[in-house]
């Protein structure tokens, strides 16, 4: 028989295992145990982690493809509208628009058109999964203590976070800040807006009479219609 060992690569030998263990209680207290490995690859000389190896590993881990990728880092300067951010790998952002005026789409059983309608200024909190949405009375003086509305759209929770129904979320690992809120902005705004979640209406009177009025209208969006959601900036924030 033919060796082809030669053709495989780099061959790399294992030299240390670790297995976890979890207890099964309220603290759910971890173990972590580490074993040496022979020269056949068996592991060895089970042992509590040890310090020198607890480095090893966390160095190990620091360099490595996953945790040392750019994940909400901007391109350039920060952007004025950005608030906050969190780099880290389940990481988030949150940032505000202005009101402004964009396309809308609805099911046709909400019996309400599809073209451009002024919304209010929103806050926008995502992580590369979860989008939370919430208005605000106005874009000036943003600060910790600046109260939150409903944002008053269809497919939210009560708080704040978007039900994105069957619309495919891909945020890569590297995306950029800007990227990255571009393309929450897009998924947001392009899908198509259903129903309310608990059939509570997330503004003063018929949310979709609201827009019934306002879409291709051309009128500002009366921040009058919100509802506070007794939330500020500052509880959103980690």
């Amino acid at each position: 028989m033919k060796d082809i060992t030669s053709v495989f690569g780099t061959l790399y030998n294992p030299v240390k295992a670790f297995v976890v263990y979890q207890k099964h209680s309220a603290e759910k207290s971890i173990y972590v145990e580490a074993y040496d490995m022979d020269k056949n690859g068996c592991p060895i000389n089970a042992h509590p982690l040890s310090l020198k190896e607890s480095t090893q590993l966390a160095s190990a881990l620091d360099t490595s493809d996953e945790l040392t990728r750019k994940f909400l880092k901007p391109s350039g300067l920060l952007p004025k509208n950005v608030l906050h951010l969190n780099p880290e790998h389940d990481g988030s952002a949150i940032w505000y628009t202005p009101a402004q005026k964009v396309s809308l789409f609805f099911v046709e059983s909400l019996g309400i058109k599809n073209d451009k309608a002024f919304v209010p200024p929103l806050l926008w909190k995502a992580s590369k999964n979860t989008l939370y949405i919430y208005a605000i009375d106005t874009e000036m003086q943003i600060n910790e203590q600046t109260p939150l509305y409903h944002a008053p759209f269809f497919n939210l929770y009560a708080d704040g976070r978007v039900c994105m129904g069957t619309v495919s979320v891909t945020i890569k690992s590297d995306c950029h800040l800007e990227e990255f809120i571009s393309l929450w902005e897009q998924y947001f705004f392009n899908s198509y807006f259903s129903h309310l979640i608990g059939n509570k209406s997330p503004v003063k009177g018929n949310i979709i009479q609201l827009w019934q009025k306002l879409v291709g209208s051309g009128k500002s969006f009366p921040i009058k219609s919100l509802l506070k959601n007794g939330l500020t900036i500052k509880n959103i924030i980690s």
